[in-house]
């Protein structure tokens, strides 16, 4: 493929379709099948899980990450907080007319190293070209398979008044991060984005008995998670803010900008609900793991509250309200 830049004709089905899939999918990703419409699975020893994923987030390329390992991250993460180990991947790519080949294929290797570090294979997708100006370079959608051991039992409905709230790390670098990489406000800085695989968190865990729920926090950030908790529990939960780990830069931005990290996406963040006996133990592993030395306990779910709390460093309480409004649009 001699082109430098994507053109409708690379969507159209003919040769140069099938010459852009083949020199920079299938050269990337060993087990994709490009002549199939549909591929079997080997799924044995678990119950299935299912999930889909769809990212359009702007620059495509920001400090930590770009939009194909987001994909993997954000994807196989939706597993990983449901107990499973991620097996396999599809991937659908969007892509503008004039977008340079040289930086999709950036992100295609991306994309394919992010899949290998977790031992997930993309067996499949399909490729669309939009004319210029009605797509944003880069879209992906994706959808993931992964296998649960069929003895785990998570969910909202496990949830018990008293149970302890974890978070693996801190929260917002991701949504400040891509801001940053956007030079909005007239703002820069050299803040990393957390997109990164949270399996070894959650397998960490999964041998808890007292294990009740885990939830990625990506938009609306660790907030939402807690009001979706809320929504389905009728509880209400306490969370201590001197505890919540924020890096000092994703501070410093809030700050300035009136942001609040709590409601800021973290893309290789967990948020675990566990029952009070066993949460110093869950804290212990978590804290024993490479990227684990921010993890912390952050709160508790508290059966005679109907609201979200936050203790304040100063002992006051301030109450969290639902988002309403987008604080960083296309963020994911």
């Amino acid at each position: 493929m001699q082109d430098t830049h994507i053109s409708l004709a690379h969507g159209n089905g003919g040769r140069y379709m099938r010459e852009l899939i083949d020199e920079i999918f299938a050269r990337h990703f060993a087990k994709l099948d490009d002549q199939a419409d549909a591929v079997p699975l080997s799924l044995n020893g678990g119950e299935v899980l299912f999930t889909t994923d769809g990212f359009t987030v702007q620059p495509l390329e920001f400090p930590g990450g770009n939009i194909g390992s987001l994909a993997v991250h954000g994807t196989t993460n939706d597993l990983a907080v449901a107990g499973a180990i991620p097996r396999y991947l599809s991937l659908n790519a969007f892509i503008e007319e004039g977008m340079e080949i040289a930086q999709l294929e950036r992100i295609i290797i991306s994309l394919a190293k992010a899949a290998k570090e977790i031992g997930v294979d993309v067996v499949a997708g399909d490729t669309k070209v939009l004319r210029r100006g009605e797509g944003g370079g880069l879209y992906l959608a994706t959808t993931g398979v992964g296998i649960r051991d069929t003895n785990l039992n998570l969910g909202l409905d496990q949830i018990r008044d008293g149970d302890v709230i974890l978070v693996s790390g801190s929260v917002g670098d991701h949504g400040i991060s891509v801001m940053l990489a956007r030079e909005q406000f007239g703002l820069r800085g050299s803040l990393h984005s957390d997109s990164a695989s949270v399996l070894p968190f959650t397998q960490a865990l999964t041998g808890l008995d007292g294990l009740r729920f885990m939830r990625d926090p990506t938009r609306g950030g660790l907030a939402t998670v807690c009001h979706e908790i809320m929504r389905a529990t009728n509880m209400g939960i306490r969370l201590q803010q001197p505890d919540i780990p924020v890096s000092e830069p994703v501070q410093s931005v809030c700050d300035m900008l009136g942001y609040d990290p709590l409601f800021l996406a973290c893309e290789g963040r967990v948020v675990a609900i566990i029952e009070p006996a066993q949460a110093e133990q869950a804290l212990a592993q978590w804290q024993a793991l490479p990227d684990g030395g921010n993890a912390t306990i952050i709160g508790q779910v508290v059966a005679e509250l109907s609201q979200l709390v936050l203790v304040t460093e100063f002992g006051g309480e301030r109450i969290l309200d639902e988002l309403e409004d987008e604080p960083l649009p296309r963020i994911c």
